[in-house]
């Protein structure tokens, strides 16, 4: 009985690192979407970043509406001057969504007119199977 035992723990424990290993390509995968959609949005391309978000992002907002959105939001901000990621986590569900893959990712990052501000980036897996930013909120 006591092998039975010791066979179910190191399996659970094989698959455990199995799932972590495939939740760290899942969250690097949507870092680095995020951090390629923000390199267009600190060029100020918001009509590229717009085409480039999720197909939920797309419906909720305009592509006019979000160009007026995050030029107002951004262009008091100045440039980036360091972006640090702070953290990265996954979820299937958010509130106000609906259920899906989200990962939902942190940055500090500082600004030339704001010392310290913290960016959350919310990487949606899309229906094509790509990662694409499905939210963007500066505090």
């Amino acid at each position: 009985m006591k092998f039975y035992a010791v066979v179910a723990v190191v399996a659970s424990l094989l698959i455990g690192g199995v799932a972590q290993a495939q939740d760290a390509e899942i969250i690097a995968e949507a870092e680095a979407a995020a951090e390629q959609w923000l390199t267009l949005t600190d060029s100020a391309d918001y009509a590229a970043s717009w085409e480039q978000a999720a197909g939920l992002f797309q419906a909720a907002v305009s592509k006019e509406d979000w160009a007026k959105a995050i030029q107002a939001a951004r262009a008091p901000l100045g440039a980036v001057k360091s972006r640090k990621l702070k953290s990265a986590q996954f979820t299937k569900s958010l509130p106000g969504a609906p259920d899906g893959e989200y990962v939902v990712v942190q940055f500090e990052t500082q600004f030339e007119n704001k010392a310290s501000a913290l960016e959350t980036v919310t990487p949606l897996k899309d229906k094509d199977g790509s990662w694409r930013v499905s939210g963007y909120y500066i505090k």
